[in-house]
């Protein structure tokens, strides 16, 4: 055993963290635009933005200036009380989207189970008790509380958690998850592009057929776009492109570029489910989260940002085709076929690029929004030279 080695493990064996993300051996302390620096000065291109949460990359201005500006003046005052960056923010996410009402949290997680509730709370108030049966996707992933749990459908995660939340189903195969949804279905939750499912698509048929018969059963559809939202697939929304119309929507990840901030987007009657005291957070909306989200929201809403992200991705996607195999995705969240992922990780981050493995034999790419054709050379050049 190497020095090295010996004084790795020691260090991992004092390291004063629960195990559940392993030890991890690379230390980040710094970054700038598309780029992240560890504690020994070394750079590397980011093309997992913080799993799809950077999406203005790092310290970009008009976010820092925002966090500057609102903590110097008030970081936290809790929803006891009214602040105009909520309502603002509201307006904002409301007239990009066409929904009546927000709801604010922390995490994709969060906003997922605040959806799932709302969604039984909308049936239950409506006079539909037994309309409580939560429908989801394989290959989806909501989330680790025991809610957003009990519909990702991943027998891993579920180990030492059972029993799950009761009523949850998700069919074996995909093209099942219609017939699922029944008169005693309180929800169906989708996600468009399955990105721990190892970033695919969903077929716009399908989606569009679990839509029909929502409406015919009368069950809520919720569109999980913790991922995929914030422009990140090259619309505001990516059920914008699946030409479908959720009833209740879920955000987080690049709302906030990197302050955690969820948000949960309903139709006026779904919405009005939430009434006072039927749901609540501590940190959820407090003025650091908003200010930022606003100044995100800002960015992103830009026609011709979100055209750059389409001209971005298309370009990243036909660049990785000459380097792997299977690439599948929309705009800046792609995934690609690899042999061995684990290993092909590790291997870019000897080049000096970050990517992530979703599967044993799957990277995905979601770099920040602001990503340059250069940019794209850059990680095509580092990558290339992984045998």
């Amino acid at each position: 055993m190497t020095e090295s080695t010996t004084d790795y493990k020691k260090e991992m064996n004092s390291y004063p963290l629960m195990n559940n993300y392993g030890y991890p051996k690379l230390e980040l302390v710094r970054g700038d635009g598309m780029y992240l620096y560890d504690s020994k000065g070394n750079g590397y291109l980011d093309f997992t933005a913080g799993i799809a949460v950077c999406s203005l990359g790092h310290v970009h201005p008009a976010v820092t200036d925002a966090i500057v500006k609102q903590a110097q003046t008030l970081v936290h005052s809790s929803n006891l009380f009214r602040h105009p960056l909520r309502t603002e923010l509201a307006e904002r996410l409301c007239s990009l989207t066409g929904f009546d009402a927000a709801f604010y949290c922390n995490t994709g997680t969060e906003a997922n189970e605040a959806a799932l509730k709302l969604a039984r709370r909308a049936q239950w108030q409506h006079g539909h008790k037994d309309k409580t049966k939560l429908v989801s996707l394989p290959g989806g992933f909501h989330g680790r509380t025991m809610g957003a749990l009990s519909v990702t459908k991943k027998p891993q995660y579920h180990e030492g958690f059972t029993p799950l939340v009761p009523n949850c189903e998700t069919p074996s195969e995909i093209e099942g998850v219609p017939d699922a949804i029944d008169d005693k279905t309180a929800a169906c939750i989708v996600e468009i592009v399955q990105g721990e499912g190892g970033v695919h698509p969903v077929d716009p048929g399908l989606l569009r057929e679990i839509e029909r018969r929502c409406r015919a059963t009368g069950a809520l559809l919720i569109v999980d776009e913790v991922q995929t939202g914030i422009g990140r697939t090259g619309s505001f929304l990516c059920s914008e492109q699946a030409g479908i119309k959720p009833d209740i929507v879920t955000l987080a990840k690049g709302l906030g570029n990197g302050i955690p901030v969820g948000a949960v987007l309903a139709t006026g009657e779904t919405a009005r489910a939430f009434t006072p005291g039927s749901h609540g957070t501590t940190f959820g909306g407090n003025p650091i989260a908003m200010a930022a989200a606003l100044a995100v929201v800002d960015t992103v809403a830009q026609p011709d940002f979100l055209e750059h992200v389409q001209r971005i991705g298309a370009y990243l996607k036909q660049q990785l085709e000459q380097i792997g195999r299977n690439v599948t995705g929309l705009g800046l969240m792609l995934g690609m076929t690899v042999d061995d992922a684990a290993d092909y990780v590790a291997k870019a981050q000897s080049e000096g690029v970050l990517v992530t493995a979703v599967g044993k034999d799957r990277v995905r790419f979601v770099p920040p929004l602001i990503a340059s054709q250069r940019d794209v050379d850059e990680l095509i050049q580092r990558l290339s030279r992984i045998r």
